[in-house]
């Protein structure tokens, strides 16, 4: 039976540039060394459990805390702790790394098994042990996902296969090239929380990544694959649960309140294989693309591993690049050095050359609308846009700001090229300052 398919308002059609679609994965191996910050997740930092001269192994724990939102860091490498210090990653706050110069041995710490999972408990238990954090968004800590409120009744687990966002592929190859692990880790989350049925949601232009799903879940009637128009932001948690249910998420709500829990394809393929060998959560899957790179690639990376030697493995670049970008074109964040390391939630490495990555001049705005046709969120692009501008942070709230998921649709669809995502950055911001005071 043909599944009902429902169309979320707004959205736009930038070119799907995915080049690396048809490119296997390749594996980069070990680098010079690894910088492992303990904020990967969102929720509180973790605390080193490891000090300068420790010897480390593979899986082996260097990072945790006791507060509930959060999920424990792992060492991706075995070798020797050089250094623990705050240094500045990303953004302005500087972050705690723990830097490990690795031996070459790879040698697996000892206390690495498959966890025992007899209850649903034991079950959350090993996940939160795991490391999992969200692998295609915001990193938020998996165990507490799938532990929604006892009074929420979720009765439909949904995979985010869609990757609507241009160039990058990593899923893609995740699901043609790890089907059955997919498979598996969706069983494994449906048998311990119980939820009866689940919906892999793969935008059209995976036609093989479709096929390879379809043909491995043609026995588990629980389990469907929908096949979506290619329309971003497809993959948006909100749009994803709507396309696929009908349902709406409620303003400041989360997918449980719409009786669905979202999963990256990447989160259950991962969870699958921790549950059959416990080796924790150490490297990840990379679309490394974009204009200026030479040899483009979908590479599996260790976690901590710079972006520079992620660059020199591919090539090194064609051209000077003139902007960094980790994560897509649409939502990905501009990095001033190539020295940052790869953490839990990349799933993408763009170089651009200067013609890519030119910013057009604003002028002014027409209220043409267009960026209020193309908001998923039923927003006010152009007054918000305005409102920052004018400092005028009394009005912005009225005008549901925190709602927007800055998916950029709105600077795509504008012709006056303003860079509204920007001014909601910075309204969010205010008001996020403004509420801590």
């Amino acid at each position: 039976m043909k599944m009902e398919l429902h169309v979320f308002k707004g959205g736009v059609h930038p070119p799907q540039s995915k080049h690396t679609k048809d490119c296997a994965t390749v594996l980069m191996g070990v680098p010079s060394k690894v910088v492992i910050p303990m904020v990967q997740h969102i929720g509180a930092p973790c605390q080193p459990v490891v000090k300068k001269g420790d010897p480390v192994k593979v899986g082996q724990l260097i990072g945790d805390t006791e507060a509930f939102v959060s999920a424990p860091i792992y060492s991706s490498v075995s070798g020797t702790v050089t250094s623990v210090e705050s240094r500045i990653i990303s953004g302005s706050s500087p972050i705690v790394c723990v830097e490990i110069a690795p031996d070459g041995r790879q040698e697996v710490f000892e206390g690495v098994k498959p966890p025992v999972v007899d209850s649903q408990e034991a079950f959350l238990k090993a996940v939160r042990a795991s490391g999992l954090t969200g692998l295609g968004g915001a990193g938020f800590p998996t165990h507490i996902k799938l532990n929604p409120p006892k009074e929420t009744k979720v009765d439909t687990l949904i995979i985010n296969a869609a990757e609507c966002e241009p160039y990058i592929t990593s899923d893609n190859r995740e699901c043609i090239e790890n089907t059955p692990a997919i498979v598996e880790g969706i069983r494994q989350v449906m048998k311990w929380t119980e939820i009866p049925r689940a919906i892999i949601g793969v935008e059209d232009n995976k036609p093989e990544a479709i096929k390879k799903l379809s043909e491995a879940i043609s026995a588990i009637p629980e389990i469907k694959v929908c096949s979506l128009k290619s329309r971003y932001p497809q993959g948006a948690e909100k749009m994803l649960i709507f396309a696929l249910t009908g349902r709406q998420v409620p303003p400041g709500k989360l997918p449980a309140d719409a009786a669905c829990i979202v999963m990256n394809v990447g989160s259950v393929s991962f969870l699958a294989n921790y549950l059959k060998t416990g080796m924790p959560l150490i490297k990840k899957r990379l679309t490394v693309d974009g204009s200026a790179v030479k040899n483009p690639k979908n590479v599996e990376v260790l976690i901590g591993t710079s972006i520079q030697e992620v660059i020199d493995f591919c090539g090194g670049f064609s051209t000077e690049p003139s902007k960094i970008i980790m994560g897509g074109p649409m939502m990905g964040v501009a990095l001033p050095s190539l020295e940052i390391p790869i953490i839990k939630n990349n799933n993408a490495i763009l170089a651009l050359d200067e013609k890519k990555a030119a910013i057009p001049e604003e002028s002014p705005c027409i209220r043409c609308g267009r960026c209020v046709k193309a908001c998923p969120m039923n927003l006010l692009p152009f007054e918000l846009d305005r409102l920052v501008k004018a400092n005028d942070f009394e009005s912005i709230g009225q005008y549901n700001i925190t709602d927007c998921i800055e998916c950029g649709s709105c600077v795509y669809a504008c012709p006056a090229k303003r860079l509204i995502v920007q001014s909601i950055r910075l309204g969010k911001d205010h008001l996020r300052r403004t509420v801590k005071k």
